[in-house]
């Protein structure tokens, strides 16, 4: 997949693929919210909308309910470094949704594509290339 990274102004980096664009942003000086998420929030909602596609999948399989199913995810920090030192990902699931298939349903959550790559990363190589310069017409 080839994706084009373009830098429309201020703080916002924006991600072009397919027929999509993602918008991201920087808070302020203040630590206000710019005018769009965050690349790293990005990469954490990444985790659990792919959880959360992997849990809706498993229960649509097998016609089980979903409404008011919910999947919340908490980010712990390690206070020393900043990094995220470990993710929890709680599904919650309504009332009456069959015991014998919860473990199933947390099983499938992990099969996220997005947990697998974290857990085996890919190797990064950053380069640069020259790109000539615009004519004027």
């Amino acid at each position: 997949m080839e994706m084009t990274v373009d830098f429309p102004g201020g703080e916002r980096v924006d991600a072009h693929f397919g027929p999509f664009t993602v918008e991201t942003d920087q808070t302020n000086e203040k630590g206000e919210p710019g005018s769009a998420p965050m690349p790293f929030d990005l990469f954490l909602a990444s985790i659990a909308t792919c959880a959360g596609i992997y849990a809706l999948h498993f229960c649509r399989q097998r016609n089980l309910p979903t409404d008011g199913m919910k999947l919340i995810q908490r980010s712990h920090r390690n206070r020393q470094t900043g990094m995220v030192e470990s993710i929890d990902l709680e599904i919650q699931i309504p009332a009456g949704f069959p015991e014998k298939y919860v473990s199933p349903l947390i099983r499938s959550a992990e099969l996220c594509a997005v947990k697998k790559h974290l857990e085996n990363p890919p190797k990064f190589n950053v380069y640069t290339q020259v790109i000539a310069p615009v004519e004027a017409s």
